[in-house]
């Protein structure tokens, strides 16, 4: 019996042995996952991915990119500058900026006799049109994307303009040919229009292949940024209700004031009836007259 209880023990110490091991192998694995995954969530780069139509090239494609971003920003003036340093190290320039504030709610509240504090609740906004060379859209989005706290929307256009430079390459190649012609022909007035009318339509030509160019040079983007939250600014000003008040009545200058002012006032009433003086001189003998006749009637 003592060798069945020995026998019993030991088979009880060797699955105990086995069941050890096996949980102590797992425990191991799961901690090898949990630190695999903890070092690669560490070491995964967090950045801010601008579109690829912002850096698209393709062979023998020619793109006129423009963007447009709406963003909120702690501050704006700081924004703004910023933004516009950006864009003259890539070699950029600003066409348009209009910073202004929004005046939401302003009141005075008199502090003092002599001072008073006017709070005023504002949010400020920019509106804001830049230029940067094309290669640099990219990196350009980037930067002024570290000042964003919120990106409402933004929008990356790449269009495709190799046609519209063949068609212009063959419409020069066509207005070159017609000159050619037009010199060709009999001067006279005919000739001296036609000559003035291709010359227009060169011009114009010219300029549209100008302003393409210029536009792949340069990429234009419109840029909208605001403050999300009011600000409120604390401006120091005079109490001037309590300076109305002061100076509002004067009791010995408004009675001296009114004793000249009825003194006048007489003169001017004298000087009225002198200028009517036959008028009431008629008055006067029209009531003597009708008075008189009243009279004689009462004694008849």
């Amino acid at each position: 019996m003592n060798t069945s209880h020995s026998k019993l023990v030991i088979g009880a110490l060797v699955l105990a042995t086995v069941f050890s091991c096996k949980k102590g192998q797992d425990m191991r694995e799961e901690a090898s996952i949990d630190s695999n995954t903890v070092s690669y969530y560490e070491t995964e780069p967090i950045s801010d991915s601008i579109s690829s139509v912002a850096t698209l090239e393709v062979k023998d494609k020619k793109f006129i990119k423009t963007a447009s971003v709406k963003m909120d920003v702690k501050d704006v003036y700081d924004a703004t500058i910023a933004i516009e340093k950006s864009a003259k190290d890539l070699g950029g320039f600003v066409i348009h900026s209009n910073l202004q504030s929004q005046i939401v709610y302003e009141e005075t509240y008199n502090i003092s006799d002599e001072n008073a504090m006017l709070v005023r609740k504002f949010q400020t906004e920019n509106s804001m049109k830049v230029r940067v060379p094309t290669q640099k859209l990219g990196e350009f989005l980037q930067q002024i994307n570290e000042k964003s706290i919120f990106l409402n929307s933004r929008t990356i256009d790449a269009e495709d303009v190799t046609a519209n430079i063949k068609f212009s390459e063959m419409e020069a190649k066509r207005n070159r040919q017609t000159k050619q012609n037009i010199s060709d022909l009999k001067t006279d007035k005919e000739k001296v229009n036609m000559a003035d009318e291709n010359m227009s339509e060169e011009n114009f030509q010219m300029y549209e292949t100008m302003n393409m160019t210029d536009n792949l040079k340069y990429s234009s983007i419109e840029i909208y940024i605001k403050e999300p939250k009011l600000r409120i600014a604390e401006i120091a000003v005079i109490n001037s209700k309590n300076i109305d008040n002061k100076y509002k009545y004067n009791f010995f200058y408004d009675a001296k004031n009114a004793f000249v002012e009825g003194f006048y006032l007489i003169q001017t009433i004298l000087v009225l009836l002198f200028k009517i003086w036959p008028i009431i001189l008629i008055g006067a003998g029209v009531f003597y007259f009708l008075r008189k006749r009243k009279s004689l009637s009462r004694k008849d």
